[in-house]
Parts: structure tokens; C-alpha cells; sequence
């Protein structure tokens, strides 16, 4: 129905119920070499499954069904942290704060300034470029993780928590020498280049171990 992106080119959503904003914002973005689709729902988005894909989403608070704040809202719980920028005809304060709370990029009131959208959506995609780069890193991360023994992710922890090798081999009841020999193996299959970058690798499995989950 719209033509799509390159499987891997982010692009930018347009949901609108009405269809002379949604053409008129495709347009735009469009002519400054953003590839665009549009939505006349949320439903029709989802249903379309492009939200992985999903650059930027600019997104009508009103509309028919599953409003817009009700959507953005539902997407920061689920921890999908999707760049999201507002619009609509009519933005009261409390509103605004919501969906501000709720980590919007931007809320903008139509008939909307392009200049000030265009700033919006690029705001969004650069927030959205990094997304995607930490997650690529917390892929490669744990598929590294994956390849190591019960033992050397034990050693990984214990190292990480900042014990010394006599310590690991009290803790773990095995030689000192079997602790450096693990612990070697561990710099390795992590590619760490130092035990600070170890504990940095660490820090962030524990913290996308702990993270919502769609």
C-alpha cells in the first residue's frame, strides 16, 4: 500500500486521521529525503508490523480508537523507548506533561511550523540512531556472554565485583592458577581489553537482563 524502506533503513511513521495532514507530512519529510509511510490509526500501524522499524513516530494525540498519548504512554512501559513526537489541534498543559513524562521528543500544536517539526524529527532519529546502536552493542554482548562455560560466568561475576584472584578461588574452590586460567578466557571471549571494560560489560548485561520486555 505505501512504499516501504530498505529492511534496514529506519524511517519516519506518520499516524493521522486525517488524510490531507497525513499526504501533506509525508510531502514534507519526503522532500527532505526522509522515507515516510502513513497510518490512519494506530491499529492500522500495528497491523502493518513496522514497529521495529520505526525511526520516528509522529503521532496525533486524537485519534479514533487508541489515542495517540494512550499509545506513546503504552510504548514507554513496554520499554520499546520509541522516538515519538506529538501533535495536535488542540494541547492543554496536562496533556503536554504526559506525554513529556512519557519521553516525547517534542509536543507541537497544528497547524504545525515545519521548520519546528522538521527539528522535532530530526531530534527523533538521532535519539532513535543511538537506540539502535546500544542495542546492537547489548546484542553483541550477549552473544559473546553465550559463549562462555557455567564456570567462566561465574569467574566473569566474580572478577566484575572486583575480587582478587584468592578470593574468586576461596569463593568458587579451585586453584588460583584455574582462577587466572578462567579469567583469561573470559578477557577473551568478551573481548575485553581491560578488566575496567570487563566490569563496564558487566554493568550493562545487568542492565538489559533487568529491563522491561515487550
Amino acid at each position: 500500500m505505501f512504499p516501504h524502506a530498505k529492511d534496514s533503513e529506519p524511517f519516519v511513521v506518520v499516524i493521522d486521521d486525517d488524510e490531507s495532514v497525513r499526504e501533506a507530512l509525508r510531502g514534507l519529510f519526503q522532500s527532505v529525503g526522509l522515507v515516510t509511510e502513513i497510518y490512519a490509526s494506530v491499529q492500522d500501524f500495528l497491523d502493518g508490523g513496522q514497529l521495529d522499524r520505526a525511526g520516528c513516530i509522529v503521532l496525533d494525540i486524537r485519534l479514533p480508537g487508541r489515542s495517540g498519548l494512550e499509545f506513546q504512554e503504552a510504548l514507554a512501559r513496554s520499554g520499546a523507548a520509541h522516538s515519538v513526537v506529538l501533535i495536535s489541534a488542540h494541547v492543554d498543559v496536562q496533556m503536554a506533561v504526559r506525554a513529556m513524562k512519557a519521553g516525547a521528543i517534542d509536543v507541537l500544536t497544528k497547524p504545525v511550523r515545519e521548520q519546528d517539526l522538521l527539528e522535532a524529527v530530526n531530534r527523533a532519529l538521532a535519539k532513535d540512531q543511538q537506540r539502535r546502536g546500544e542495542a546492537k552493542l547489548n546484542q553483541a554482548l550477549a552473544t559473546r556472554y553465550a559463549t562462555l562455560s557455567e564456570r567462566e560466568r561465574q569467574i566473569f561475576v566474580l572478577v566484575a565485583a572486583g575480587l582478587l584472584n584468592k578470593q574468586i578461588a576461596e569463593r568458587a574452590a579451585i586453584t588460583e592458577a584455574t582462577v587466572k586460567l578462567h579469567r583469561s578466557q573470559v578477557m577473551k571471549k568478551m573481548e575485553a581489553e581491560s578488566l575496567p571494560d570487563l566490569v563496564r560489560m558487566a554493568d550493562r548485561l545487568a542492565r538489559v537482563e533487568s529491563s522491561p520486555k515487550l
